[in-house]
Formats: structure tokens, C-alpha cells, sequence
């Protein structure tokens, strides 16, 4: 039986990652899990930006 990684979606933009970053986009605003792409969009031109974790997929078995 083969394993493979669990993607999930972005929180932003919908597409599936395997690697999710857990930002915050504003002062107070609700903590998001975002892929590469849109967490680097974000802290590039985001001056609220924070850094909170990453999640990172588990192989699933089956």
C-alpha cells in the first residue's frame, strides 16, 4: 500500500499544500494557515504581518 501526504487547502487562496504557515494578517484579526506562496506575499508587503507556527503534513497510510 502506498503513502503519500495529506494536503490541505490555504486558508487565502484555497490551493493545497503540504506545508502551512499560521499568520496573522492584522492587528487582532483571527490567526490563518497559509501556504509558502501566500505567507511570503504576506510578510513582504504586509507591515501587520506575524509569524505564528507551521504545520507540516503527515504521510497517511492506507
Amino acid at each position: 500500500m502506498a503513502s503519500h501526504l495529506q494536503a490541505k487547502p490555504c486558508d487565502l487562496c484555497q490551493a493545497p499544500a503540504t506545508v502551512r504557515y499560521r499568520i496573522q494578517c492584522a492587528p487582532g484579526a483571527i490567526w490563518v494557515l497559509a501556504c509558502p506562496h501566500c505567507q511570503k506575499t504576506q510578510s513582504e508587503q504586509n507591515p501587520n504581518y506575524r509569524y505564528g507556527g507551521t504545520w507540516k503534513a503527515r504521510l497517511k497510510k492506507g
